[in-house]
């Protein structure tokens, strides 16, 4: 048997042990134990949502670094200048390409609406019939 499978958050001897010895030399060592016995399992998922939040935070941090930083100056003025109609022309293509992705997106949304609109309308025509074609049941049961 190995370490990780000791110290699983569960009610083993190797982990109520650990609780008791923490209580016993610290008291929060025993309560961090016991917490880790309840909710060790939770941990998990919540260890993977922290990382996916503060690599959120972080990589807009860093999208948005570029575009705040002061332009300092390499004391040539060509490359300077050079450098600065870049940057511009650099910016320029991505605020093109969020205006195309908005555009998509809209469209996107504007073909998922029209499909739900067409699987309504074909429910309720369905529905008025009386029938069903996946063989389900019969809106109306009629007795002969």
């Amino acid at each position: 048997m190995n370490q990780s499978a000791l110290l699983r958050p569960d009610w083993t001897p190797a982990t109520v042990a650990l609780m008791i010895l923490g209580f016993m030399v610290f008291w929060p060592l025993g309560l961090a134990m016991l917490a880790y016995i309840i909710f060790g399992e939770r941990l998990r998922g919540f260890k993977h949502d922290v990382n996916q939040a503060t690599d959120g935070f972080f990589a807009g941090c860093r999208r948005s670094h570029g575009r705040h930083r002061p332009h300092f100056s390499t004391g040539n003025v060509a490359f300077d200048d050079w450098r600065k109609a870049e940057l511009d022309r650099i910016e320029e293509e991505r605020r093109k390409l969020d205006e195309m992705r908005e555009e998509f997106d809209s469209y996107l949304r504007e073909l998922r609406r029209a499909k739900d609109q067409e699987e309504f309308d074909r429910f309720m025509r369905e529905r008025k019939n009386g029938r069903r074609d996946d063989n389900g049941p019969v809106a109306e049961y009629q007795t002969p």
